[in-house]
C-alpha cells in the first residue's frame, strides 16, 4: 500500500476519536443512551441505515452478485413491504409510550419476565451480529492491507469502543452519518474504476453476466436447500428486516432519541430510500467483477491456485493442464468454482488490490472501516443501553447510583466489557462458513422468536405470558436445533421457521392459559389500544 493511503486510514481514525471526545463533554445518563431526545430526521435516518446496512453489506452484495446472481436483490422488495409496519405500528407504540428500550413495551404488555427474556434475546443476537460484521470487513482489509487479520479486528474495535465509551449514543449517531457518506463515495468511486477498466462498458458487462446463465434474477424452486432462492428471500428477508427495525434496540434507540415521533418516521423513510440507492451500486459491482474476471480470469485465477495448492478440483479434467492454463481456456468455470470454493468473498478484494490507485485504496479500506465500526459502535451501545435498563434498574435498582459521575463510569466500564467480548468472538466467527451464511446464523435462531413475540404482543389480544415464554424460548432452542441437524439448508429459512414456531406455540400454549371471565375493565396494550390513547399512565419499570 502507498502512503498516502495510511494517511487516509490514519486521518479517519483520528478524526472518529476526536468525534468522541468532543461529544464526551458534560454526559449525563441521558445523554448518553438517548442522546438527550433531541437527534434530527438526517442523522436518525442515515444512523439506522449505516448501523443495520454495514460491513457484512459491503462484502455480501458484491460476493453474492458475483458468484450467485440476482436474486438477492428481493431484498429491496422484502423491506419495502415491511416498512409501513415499522412507521406505522412499532414507531408510534414506542414513542406514545415513551419507552427507553423495546423491551420495555413487552413489560407493560406482559410481564418483567417477557422483557428480560425479549431483551436477553436481543442481547445474544446483537453480540453475534457484531461478531459476524467484524470478521465480515476484516476479509477483505487484511487481504488489501497485506495485514494480519485479528491485528485488523483488534485496532477497529479498539478505536470503536473508545469513541462510543466517551461520546454515548450522539457520537455513535454523528460517526454513523460520516460512515454513511464515505460508504456511498466508495461505491461510486469503486463503479466507476470498474467500468472504466473493463471492455465493452454498460452494455458489455450486463450481456457478459446474462450470458449462458439461468435464474439470474429470480428461482421460485421450493426447495429448502436452493441458495438464494426466491421463496426464501422474500419471506426470510422480510422478517429479519421486520425484525431489525421494529424489534432491535439498535434501531428503536435512534427512534427514541429523535424529537418527535414524525422525525422517526421521516429518518426511517430517508433509510428504505437510501437502501433503494445502496443496494443497487453494491449489486452492480459485483456484476462488473464478473464481467471483468471473464475477461481477464489470469487476475482471480491465483485465488484458485492459493486455495487449491496448484491442483484442479476434483470436478474438473485438465488433461495435464495447470491450474492457470485451464481456466484460461474454460474462464466460464471460474466464477462458479469461486463459489464451489467459498472464496467469492475474495473477489472484490482482489480487484482492489490490483486495480486501485493509490489513495482511493485507503478510501476503500476507511469505507470498510467505517462499516465495521458502525456496527461495532452501535452494538456494545445498543447491549449496553439493554443491560442497564432492562436488567441493572430493572431488576436491581439498589444497584443505580444517584450520583452522575459514578452512573457515567459504570455506563462506560460496560460498553469496554461488551466489547472486548465481541472483539474475542470476531477472531472466532471465521469458521462458521461465507460471510452471508455467518450473519443469518448468528441472528435467525433469536431474531425470528423476537419478532414473533412483538407481533403477538400487538396484535394478539388474548396472547399471555405463558403463551409467548414459552413460544419464544422453544422457537429459539428448536430453531437453533434445526440449525445444527440440516447444515444444508439454506440459511435465510429460519428465520420463518424460528418465526413460525414462535407463533404457534405461543398461540396454542396462550389458549391454554388464557383466563376465563377476564375482567372486562381490563385494557389490554395492544396496537389499536396504544394508538387510540386506552392506556394508563406506565408502572414502574425502572424509568427515572
Amino acid at each position: 500500500m502507498h502512503s498516502l493511503d495510511y494517511g487516509v486510514i490514519l486521518a479517519y481514525l483520528l478524526f472518529s476519536i476526536g468525534l468522541g471526545i468532543y461529544f464526551g463533554r458534560n454526559q449525563s445518563r441521558q445523554e448518553f443512551f438517548a442522546a438527550g431526545n433531541s437527534m434530527g430526521w438526517l442523522p436518525v435516518g442515515l444512523s439506522v441505515m449505516a448501523t443495520l446496512f454495514s460491513a457484512n453489506s459491503f462484502v455480501m452484495y458484491p460476493s453474492i452478485a458475483y458468484g450467485s446472481g440476482l436474486r438477492i436483490s428481493l431484498f429491496l422488495i422484502a423491506v419495502s413491504l415491511m416498512a409501513p409496519l415499522v412507521l406505522w405500528v412499532f414507531i408510534p407504540v414506542y414513542a406514545r409510550l415513551k419507552c427507553q428500550t423495546a423491551y420495555e413495551y413487552l413489560e407493560r404488555r406482559y410481564h418483567v419476565s417477557v422483557r428480560s427474556l425479549a431483551s436477553g434475546l436481543f442481547i445474544f443476537l446483537r453480540i453475534g451480529w457484531m461478531a459476524s460484521a467484524t470478521y465480515a470487513a476484516s476479509v477483505v482489509l487484511s487481504n488489501v492491507m497485506q495485514v494480519d487479520q485479528i491485528t485488523v479486528i483488534v485496532v477497529l474495535g479498539v478505536v470503536s469502543i473508545f469513541y462510543t465509551m466517551l461520546g454515548g449514543l450522539r457520537a455513535v449517531m454523528w460517526t454513523d452519518v460520516l460512515q454513511f457518506f464515505i460508504f456511498s463515495l466508495t461505491i461510486l468511486l469503486t463503479l466507476g474504476l470498474i467500468l472504466n477498466q473493463t471492455e465493452g462498458g454498460v452494455s458489455g458487462m450486463i450481456s457478459t453476466y446474462f450470458e449462458g446463465r439461468e435464474n439470474v434474477l429470480i428461482d421460485f424452486t421450493p426447495s429448502l436447500t436452493l441458495e438464494y432462492g426466491s421463496w426464501a428471500l422474500l419471506i426470510g428477508l422480510f422478517l429479519e428486516g421486520l425484525s431489525a427495525f421494529g424489534a432491535d434496540q439498535v434501531a428503536v434507540q435512534r427512534y427514541i432519541a429523535a424529537r418527535s415521533e414524525k422525525t422517526s418516521q421521516i429518518g426511517f423513510s430517508i433509510n428504505i430510500l437510501g437502501m433503494w440507492i445502496v443496494v443497487p451500486g453494491l449489486l452492480a459491482i459485483g456484476v462488473g467483477l464478473y464481467s471483468h474476471y471473464q475477461q481477464f480470469p489470469e487476475e482471480i485465477v491465483s485465488v484458485l491456485t492459493t486455495e487449491l495448492n496448484g491442483e484442479l478440483p476434483d470436478w474438473r479434467s485438465g488433461n495435464g493442464m495447470t491450474v492457470p492454463e485451464y481456466y484460461q481456456s474454460y474462464p466460464q468455470y471460474v466464477a462458479e468454482d469461486i463459489r464451489a470454493l467459498n472464496k467469492q468473498d475474495e473477489a472484490l478484494p482482489q480487484y482492489v488490490r490490483l486495480h486501485f490507485p493509490p489513495g482511493v485504496v485507503g478510501l476503500f479500506l476507511v469505507a470498510l472501516m467505517a462499516a465495521v465500526m458502525s456496527s461495532i459502535d452501535s452494538g456494545i451501545h445498543s447491549v449496553t443501553t439493554a443491560l442497564m435498563v432492562d436488567f441493572r434498574d430493572r431488576h436491581f435498582a439498589h444497584w443505580k447510583p444517584k450520583n452522575n459521575m459514578i452512573e457515567m463510569f459504570q455506563d462506560r466500564a460496560l460498553v469496554v466489557l461488551i466489547g472486548i467480548l465481541s472483539i474475542f468472538l470476531a477472531c472466532n466467527v471465521g469458521e462458521m462458513g461465507d460471510v452471508f451464511a455467518i450473519g443469518k446464523k448468528m441472528t435467525a435462531g433469536f431474531g425470528g422468536p423476537l419478532l414473533a413475540v412483538f407481533i403477538l404482543a400487538l396484535f394478539f389480544k388474548n396472547s399471555t405470558t405463558a403463551g409467548v415464554m414459552t413460544g419464544a424460548l422453544a422457537g429459539a432452542l428448536i430453531t437453533m436445533t434445526l440449525m445444527y441437524l440440516a447444515s444444508d439448508w439454506f440459511s435465510v429459512w429460519f428465520w420463518p421457521i424460528g418465526f413460525g414456531l414462535t407463533m404457534l406455540i405461543g398461540l396454542a400454549v396462550s389458549l391454554l392459559t388464557s383466563k376465563t371471565g377476564q375482567n372486562s375493565g381490563e385494557v389490554s396494550l395492544t396496537y389499536w389500544n396504544v394508538i387510540h390513547g386506552r392506556y394508563e399512565n406506565p408502572p414502574d419499570t425502572g424509568k427515572e
